[in-house]
């Protein structure tokens, strides 16, 4: 899978929605139930940060979940590309990007959504044949303002903005032409998991699903 076809899959992955839900899993047994919870809410494609040890067992039982698209994020090295691939995941996000790991994602065919933060990054993978990024740290590195700046002479890139993306923010990157989808952890908050609060998640997502730039 060239890096061309990965942009092409991780188009595709996001506008299925306008958010994709970031997700820090602690407890595997709650996927299950967290991923139909979301997907009912109308945001199919979910990334599971691989952040925990509980992650990879989390993205092998959300992987079954009808209607769930499910990816890995939190990418470092070839071999949470690997072992994601392994458990199901169906696309990769990661917070940059090395040759290693572009290397290994288009070895086992795993559609890789790759982070950059600058001009000269976003350039750099345009290089190599990526047009759709992961903009991260998003508000860290400038927000919505300097996502528009960046896109004025890369308009051929599209993004999706992640870090620090909040219901207070969310629209301003929506209304942007080259943000196809946001990743935000607020649909999902840990207190509604840990409690079981399922119809309270599908509430948040259905009010995520319906934002629209």
């Amino acid at each position: 899978m060239t890096p061309a076809e990965q942009s092409r899959h991780a188009a595709e992955i996001c506008r299925l929605a306008p958010v994709v839900p970031v997700l820090v899993i602690e407890d595997a047994s709650t996927a299950a139930d967290l991923a139909q919870a979301l997907v009912a809410g109308g945001l199919p494609a979910l990334e599971v940060t691989l952040r925990t040890p509980a992650a990879l067992d989390a993205i092998r039982a959300m992987s079954q979940v009808q209607g769930g698209v499910v990816g890995a994020g939190t990418l470092l090295t070839p071999e949470d590309i690997r072992a994601a691939k392994d458990a199901g995941a169906r696309f990769g996000v990661s917070p940059g990007a090395t040759d290693r790991l572009i290397e290994a994602a288009i070895e086992v065919g795993l559609p890789l959504l790759p982070g950059a933060a600058t001009a000269t990054e976003v350039m750099a993978l345009l290089e190599r044949g990526y047009d759709v990024v992961k903009f991260f740290p998003a508000e860290a590195s400038g927000g919505a303002k300097a996502l528009a700046a960046i896109g004025a002479p890369i308009p051929q890139v599209r993004f999706c903005p992640t870090g620090g993306v909040s219901p207070a923010n969310v629209r301003g990157y929506l209304s942007l032409k080259n943000v196809l989808c946001v990743g935000g952890s607020w649909v999902a908050p840990r207190d509604k998991v840990a409690s079981g609060d399922w119809a309270g998640i599908e509430a948040l997502a259905r009010e995520a699903a319906a934002l629209r730039g």
